[in-house]
Formats: structure tokens, C-alpha cells, sequence
């Protein structure tokens, strides 16, 4: 008998294991905590922080302990001081994210008590616990998905518990600080008004619910809830009236329906998409970094910095939005993995930067277009300008901080093309079109033509390497520049007799310059000027994020590209780890030898995912889910394979991962096999899928009806808006 459509799809999703099932709505996620068996040492931190982390992609929260205060500290994705670079006027007048204050709770009689905590990654909820004396006290914290809202519940058991609430704030001659409150609630307020271009100002309400004093009692097996609000002058005309305003409807039945609506929020959120492998290192690995990019990146104008979490005023490199690839390697994964919501945010500073970037572009290389310094912050604002950390001799141009580097703005469109491709979002394309276009702009006028090529000269690969003639990786980002302009153009109909421009330079520009090193020929740096650098990866990202090169570039390109992979072997690497797994992934680098890497790497963190004793905060956050997706389902060139990057012997299953050409993919490998693939296509483009039956034809339905079969190295697949195919080998 012939499976039935309705057969096929409980068959997909009755999966062993872990896996997500369409019965009980449960996600592979609910099996995994984090947990702290001492206090964070690193909390709070200008750069690094080790503590839980929790927050909404607007408000963010994480504590430290130390002595017997238990503080939390929250920032903002939208508090900054904001200065542009007509008004700096001293080397220490600088923008940058701060942070918006901190909620002290001291605990009398728990002087650096045993401290423990743990942290759900399914919704945040984190618990820490001190112990001291014969008595214990649970603090029990998280920050609403749906309201600029957070709540700690206080239980003591054991004994009571004598408990000192407040707020506070860094003293700081260049913030406003108010404090005031009465009868239960406490508020706080920090603005930057003075000697900036934008005001910025953020309010801070604490309420204790069912006490009058910031002084209490918690008496055993007793609960004290705390009731946070938090909101900013960008959100609100009146941040500190609308937090008080909240705050007085928070009680314990208000705070029972935030956590339902939270709950809610994250469900839906598991269920965008899911991976399951048989290693449970990198299954947590995967998933500690989808939910530290939601608690962080939900602000469609202000995406987080380079911290996400600010715990300091003075955060290091200025906590800005840096260009060469800190800013961009949070977002890598997520739109494979089909969190928009959360990639969306990153494309805000650059869209907004556009008219400084014309002003340096005109002023410094004398084109058209846009040309970018390595740090910018929101809303128009550059940070590097007169940073006094920054080493400037040689540096500066036109006072603009560029370490010679002219990629920063085309570094900016990887991810803009990533979503371009997996959605094909009209709506989207229009948005990020006049930002495109400026950087394709820049780099026609640029672009030096002789000998029948496009040549790249005075273009720093490496912060400060000087004047190198065709540095690799421009090379790639010029590549993925015009080829996404191709794309745009002609969905949107824009620009289209300028295509032959663009392909002409895409026909000609300069091949990948190569060397020879210990025996065997690799890629190199640039074609005059820098050869190699041995402690980056710079060297391998035309193949990844560029995307400049695929498992369909040719034996010639695939051979460089493994021999350098090997040659560098810089899978851990406190720079270009983001990169350089995928890069080995995608030109099919051995799949054992990448999967261990990977494991390794997942376990070198601290307790919240961040890597140990990396100061570059959230870049790293999702290097394993990019990876696993990638091994899973790569896409990249509109050819989607599937499980070529796991090795074998490794079961494995995935639902809904997003592809180029705007296609949710799902399937399962079990025993070496392909069980089924099932496609939902978005768009109605055509879906090339690379044979997961090789030698073999595959039963086709649509929408649930058979509609015959296909065959072939490569499967192709005509679909409409809105199809359901399901694929199985006949």
C-alpha cells in the first residue's frame, strides 16, 4: 500500500530522542541548564561577563555575587551616549552603550555564602541559591520576553532572612542621576543630555510587593516578590512616569500572567525551528546560543553591541558596533535557523550611518558611495572617532579611524544578503536597497581597471598591514557585493541597465591570489603586500562569510581552499572561530575532524556560552548553531545539500531550516539514510536539492497528493508560494 500524505507526516515528526514532536509541543531545549557551582568572577566586567544572562532583545539582565549582596545589572540596547564627530571636543568625550543601573539585594548573615545557580535555556528563568548558617535563600529572576519588565522572587528556608533592596547607578560627571521613591517603590533615572547630538535618558522602577520598606523580612518557606520596569526616552517621552505606572499594577497575579505570556513568547520562539544530534555537548552548545541572541536581539533599531551585556560604563572598544566582522559574527546564524526577528536588528546603524559614510567616501577615496570607519554606533553615530584607546598614528583618515581597511561597509552586507536570499522578502529588499547600492557605488568608482582585470590597491586586510593590492577577502566581499546587487535589481526592477556594469567587474575581477607554503600551494593574504598572518583567519573568509566560494567552485578552488583550511587549522581562535568552522564546512574540509573541533570548542566557555577568557562578548554566541546548520543543510549557491558536514555514523534530524531561495527545510539521516526531506517553499522559486538517495529516484507529493517522481544527481524541483513537497526515496 502506498503512504498516504497524513502517514508521511507522522512519520516525520514521531522522531525518537530529543526531537521536537507536533503530540506535546516540546523542543529538544528543555533538556539543558546552566549551572554555577561558585559566584562569577567576572561579573561585572568592561568586556566579558560570566554570569546568567537574560534578557528580551531590549532589556538585558545578568547578576554577580559578591559578599552578601547579590546585584543585578541591567542595560539597554537603546542607552547610549551619543555623540557625533562635530562634537567631540576632548579624547575622552566618546559614545558608547552604558549601562542603565544595578538592583543590589543584601542578604544579612550570607557573607560569601555557598553560592549555586542555575538557569533554564527554555524560557531564562535563573535561580541562584546562598547558604549559610543552617538557612538558605533562593532568588529566582527573568526578564520578560513581552514587557520591558523583570521580576526576583526571595525565598528563605531554614531561617528568616533579613533583606536590604536598592538601586543603583555608576557615579558619572557626564550622566544625569536621579534616585527617589516612597511606600514600596524605588526608581532611578540616568540621562546623557549634556555635550551630546542625541539625548539619551532611561528610567528604572523596583517595587516590592506587599512591603513599604527596602528593608524586610523573609520568613521560611515564605515568597517576597520584586517587580522591575525599565524604559527608555526612545520608547517613551516619559520613561520614568510610564515604569511607575507600570509598577503600580504589579502584584503576584500580574506577575503569574507576565510569566504566562513569557512562557508563551519562548515556546513559539523554540518552534521556529529545530536540530537534534546524537552529541549532547553540542545540542546545548546550539541552543545556549539561539537563546543568548534572543534574550539580546530583538530591537529593530538597536541591535546589541559587541557586550550585549553592559555592566560598566566604560565598556572596552567603546562597546560599539565594529565593522570588521564583531558586529556582524553574532547574526551569522540566525537566519538559517530561521530567527528574522532576531537578525533584523543588525542592519539599523549601517541603513543609518549612510550619510556619514558618503561624506568619508567623497572626502578620503574621492568616490561615490559609502566608506565606513571600524566602529560606529545607532542612529548615525561614529564611536572610533577620537577613541582615546586606539592607536591612531597611521590610522586615522580624514580623523575617521580606518586602519587602512576599505571593507567595512561591504563586510556590512553579508548578513543583508543572507536574509535577501533565505527570504526573498520584497519589503526587505526595498529597505536595505539604497545601502546596497551606495557600496556597489563605491567600489565601481574604486575598483582599478588594467591588464583586462579589476584590481583592489591600498586596501588593509589586516588592521594596519598597510597598503595591500588585492586583500582576499575584499576580494570576496566585492564578489558577494555585486552579485547580491544582481539579485536585487532584478526582483526589485531597479538599476537595470547598470547590470552589465556589474557583471563585467564580477567576469573580471582579480582571481584569489595564491603561495606555496610547506610543500603545498594555499591562498594568500593579498596579491602584493601582506602574505600571511598567524594569528587571525582572515585568509579564509572569501570562503566564509563571503561566500565566494562553494563545493561547486571547481577542483582547482576546492584544493586551495582545504590546503589552507589545513594549513591554518584555526578552529580555535579568539578572533575568526565565527568563520573559520564554516569556511572548512562548506568546502567539504574532513567532517570528523571539524565535528571534534566543535565539540571542543562547545566546552570551552563559561557557564552563560561565552568563550573562556574571550573579550569579545557576543561574537561567538552562535558559531556552533551556525555550523551544525551548516552541516546539516548548507544552501549556499542555491544548491541545498543535506548532512554532508556531519560524519558519518551520526544520526541526526532537523525541522525548518531556512535556505536560499527562501525554502524550510526539514528531514532526518538515521543509520547513513535519508528518511524523507520536506520542503515548504515561500517564494515558488525553484528548489535544487542534491540527490540524498544517489543513484536513486524519489517519490514526489504536493500538498499532500502524489505528483509522480524525480531522479538525478540533483533533484529539480518547480514549486509555487506557499507548497508543501515532501520527498522519499521510491
Amino acid at each position: 500500500m502506498k503512504p498516504t500524505f497524513l502517514t508521511l507526516s507522522l512519520f516525520f515528526y514521531q522522531f525518537t530522542g530529543l526531537a521536537q514532536t507536533r503530540e506535546t509541543g516540546t523542543s529538544p531545549v528543555t533538556a539543558f541548564h546552566n549551572r554555577w557551582t561558585q559566584p562569577m568572577v567576572s561579573t561585572p566586567s568592561t568586556n566579558k561577563v560570566d554570569g546568567p544572562l537574560m534578557g528580551n532583545g531590549d532589556v538585558t539582565m545578568t547578576l554577580g555575587y559578591k559578599g552578601d549582596v547579590v546585584s543585578y545589572y541591567l542595560s539597554k540596547n537603546d542607552f547610549w551616549r551619543l555623540v557625533s564627530p562635530e562634537t567631540l571636543a576632548r579624547k575622552d568625550d566618546v559614545s558608547g552603550p552604558r549601562i542603565a543601573g544595578s538592583v543590589n539585594i543584601r542578604i544579612d548573615g550570607y557573607q560569601n555564602a555557598g553560592f549555586t545557580a542555575d538557569q533554564q535555556l527554555t524560557d531564562g528563568t535563573t535561580t541562584c541559591h546562598l547558604a549559610a548558617g543552617g538557612g538558605k535563600v533562593a532568588l529566582k529572576s527573568w526578564v520578560s520576553a513581552v514587557r520591558n519588565a523583570a521580576f526576583i522572587e526571595i525565598t528563605a528556608t531554614g531561617r528568616p532572612a533579613q533583606v536590604t533592596v536598592g538601586l543603583n547607578a555608576p557615579e558619572n560627571p557626564q550622566a544625569r542621576l536621579k534616585k527617589g521613591g516612597e511606600a514600596g517603590t524605588w526608581w532611578l533615572t540616568r540621562a546623557f543630555a549634556d555635550s551630546v547630538d542625541i539625548a539619551t535618558e532611561v528610567a528604572i522602577g523596583l517595587k516590592v510587593v506587599d512591603r513599604s520598606s527596602s528593608t524586610f523580612t523573609v520568613e521560611p518557606d515564605k515568597k517576597v516578590m520584586i517587580a522591575l520596569a525599565v524604559e527608555s526616552r526612545f520608547k517613551r517621552k516619559q520613561p520614568l512616569e510610564f515604569v511607575l505606572t507600570q509598577l503600580k499594577k504589579a502584584d503576584r497575579h500580574t506577575a503569574d500572567m507576565e510569566m504566562a505570556r513569557h512562557g508563551a513568547w519562548w515556546q513559539i520562539y523554540w518552534k521556529k525551528s529545530s536540530v537534534t544530534i546524537q552529541d549532547t555537548v553540542l545540542m546545548k552548545a546550539y541552543y545556549q546560543g539561539l537563546y543568548t541572541m534572543a534574550a539580546c536581539s530583538r530591537d529593530p533599531r538597536f541591535p546589541p553591541g559587541l557586550f550585549g551585556w553592559v555592566t560598566s560604563d566604560d565598556p572596552q572598544w567603546a562597546g560599539d558596533y565594529h565593522l570588521n566582522y564583531n558586529h556582524q559574527a553574532p547574526f551569522y546564524s540566525l537566519y538559517a535557523a530561521n530567527r528574522l526577528e532576531q537578525g533584523a536588528p543588525h542592519d539599523a546603524p549601517l541603513i543609518d550611518f549612510v550619510e556619514r559614510g558618503e561624506w568619508y567616501a567623497k572626502n578620503v577615496t574621492h568616490t561615490r558611495g559609502v566608506l565606513y570607519p571600524v566602529g560606529i554606533g545607532p542612529l548615525g553615530i561614529e564611536v572610533t572617532r577620537n577613541h582615546p584607546r586606539y592607536p591612531r598614528t597611521g590610522n586615522e583618515e580624514q580623523g575617521g579611524l580606518f586602519f587602512g581597511q576599505r571593507s567595512n561597509a561591504a563586510y556590512g552586507l553579508l548578513n543583508i544578503a543572507q536574509y535577501w536570499r533565505c527570504t526573498y522578502d520584497e519589503r526587505y529588499g526595498k529597505k536595505i536597497y539604497p545601502y546596497a547600492r551606495a557600496v556597489a557605488d563605491f567600489w565601481e568608482d574604486y575598483l582599478k581597471y588594467e591588464n583586462g582585470r579589476y584590481v583592489i590597491y591600498n586596501d588593509a586586510i589586516h588592521e594596519g598591514s598597510g597598503a595591500d593590492m588585492n586583500p582576499i577577502l575584499s576580494l570576496g566581499l566585492v564578489r558577494n557585493t555585486f552579485s547580491l546587487m544582481l539579485d536585487l535589481s532584478t526582483a526589485l526592477k531597479l538599476d537595470q541597465d547598470r547590470q552589465a556594469k556589474w557583471k563585467d567587474i564580477l567576469e573580471k575581477l582579480s582571481a584569489f591570489p595564491v603561495q606555496e607554503r610547506n610543500g603545498k600551494m594555499v591562498f594568500r593574504y593579498s596579491e602584493k603586500g601582506v602574505d600571511w598572518w598567524v594569528n587571525n583567519g582572515l585568509g579564509i573568509q572569501h570562503i566564509y562569510p563571503a561566500n565566494a566560494i562553494t563545493l561547486d567552485s571547481g577542483d582547482e578552488l576546492l584544493a586551495l581552499s582545504r590546503n589552507t583550511i589545513d594549513e591554518m587549522k584555526r578552529f580555535q581562535d579568539a578572533n575568526t572561530s565565527s568563520s573559520f568552522f564554516m569556511a572548512a564546512i562548506r568546502v567539504g574540509y574532513t567532517p570528523r575532524i571539524v565535528f571534534d573541533e566543535l565539540r571542543k570548542y562547545a566546552l570551552h566557555t563559561y557557564g552563560n556560552g561565552f568563550q573562556l577568557n574571550n573579550p569579545h562578548g557576543i561574537e561567538n554566541s552562535c558559531t556552533v548553531a551556525n555550523a551544525l546548520n551548516e552541516m546539516l543543510c548548507m544552501s549556499a549557491g542555491n544548491v541545498i545539500r543535506l548532512f554532508g558536514g556531519l560524519p558519518d555514523g551520526q544520526n541526526a534530524e532537523f525541522k525548518d531550516l531556512r535556505t536560499w531561495g527562501a525554502f524550510l527545510i526539514s528531514s532526518r539521516r538515521e543509520n547513513g539514510r535519508v528518511e524523507m526531506v520536506r520542503i515548504k517553499s515561500e517564494k515558488g522559486k525553484i528548489c535544487t536539492l542534491l540527490n540524498p538517495w544517489p543513484g536513486k529516484s524519489a517519490r514526489v507529493w504536493r500538498n499532500g497528493k502524489r505528483t509522480g517522481s524525480v531522479s538525478g544527481e540533483r533533484l529539480e524541483l518547480d514549486t509555487r508560494p506557499g507548497e508543501l513537497i515532501v520527498l522519499q526515496m521510491e
